[in-house]
């Protein structure tokens, strides 16, 4: 939970209670089709920005993107969904920029996704290989079929009858893509980017840290990290209270 500010602000914190202010106003208005707005806090002093982070707090969705430029983007969901704390850090790991973000899931997510292939290329089958042949087949005839907006096409892979051969091919020909994100609700669930668009790996964990459902989706984007209209909406009066309470 957030620990949120004591007593009157001074002076110095009024740009942090600005800023908090014209978040809770976006997200008023904020709509689950259109892009996020990007508030700059680079330059603020270590002051507002300490109290503009206790205020936010941290929410259940966390991760990092790999930009096609090099850049690494850092994310975590403040207790109201919907908000971003973005950090992002050059090729050195120096931090280049810091923003707070209002949308349904940072700009920097779909960005990092834009250059990933559309294709799965592979060799053939390695010896004890059951059902990975196929499987990659409908991997790959998914992808060209998919469309922005579609509904997310999932593969159980927790059901699907698969030798450790059929499990290791199919994770070396998906590989590794720019995305990996971790949501932290009822279950632990995360989310990472395969190789080639739209196709994302999707694990549940249970108290002890074992996988529970293992999947794949076909999807620009998961939903389980995608705000809504409804989470922006209970965001915003969520922070006006924590305005009228504390920065008036």
């Amino acid at each position: 939970m957030p620990a949120y500010p004591v007593g009157s602000l001074n002076g110095r914190n009024r740009r942090a209670a600005m800023l908090i202010s014209d978040i809770a106003a976006t997200l008023a208005v904020q709509k689950a089709s259109q892009q996020g707005r990007l508030f700059d806090i680079f330059e603020f002093d270590d002051d507002d920005k300490n109290l503009i982070t206790q205020t936010l707090g941290k929410g259940e969705v966390c991760g990092v993107a790999a930009l096609p430029s090099g850049i690494l983007a850092q994310f975590q969901e403040a207790v109201m969904a919907g908000v971003w704390h973005m950090l992002f850090t050059d090729s050195a790991g120096d931090l280049i920029a810091e923003y707070i973000e209002v949308g349904p899931i940072p700009m920097a997510v779909r960005r990092a996704c834009t250059t990933r292939p559309t294709l799965v290329t592979h060799g053939p089958a390695p010896p004890g290989a059951m059902n990975v042949m196929p499987l990659l087949t409908e991997i790959g005839d998914r992808i060209v079929q998919y469309r922005d907006g579609d509904p997310a096409h999932a593969i159980i892979l927790s059901l699907f009858p698969m030798s450790i051969e059929d499990a290791n091919f199919l994770q070396a020909t998906l590989g590794a893509g720019p995305v990996q994100l971790t949501s932290r609700g009822y279950r632990t669930c995360r989310v990472a980017a395969a190789g080639p668009r739209n196709v994302w790996s999707v694990q549940f964990y249970d108290s002890m840290d074992k996988i529970v459902l293992d999947m794949l989706q076909i999807v620009d984007i998961p939903s389980i990290a995608i705000a809504t209209e409804e989470d922006f909406r209970d965001s915003a009066v969520h922070l006006r209270n924590i305005e009228e309470a504390y920065f008036k």
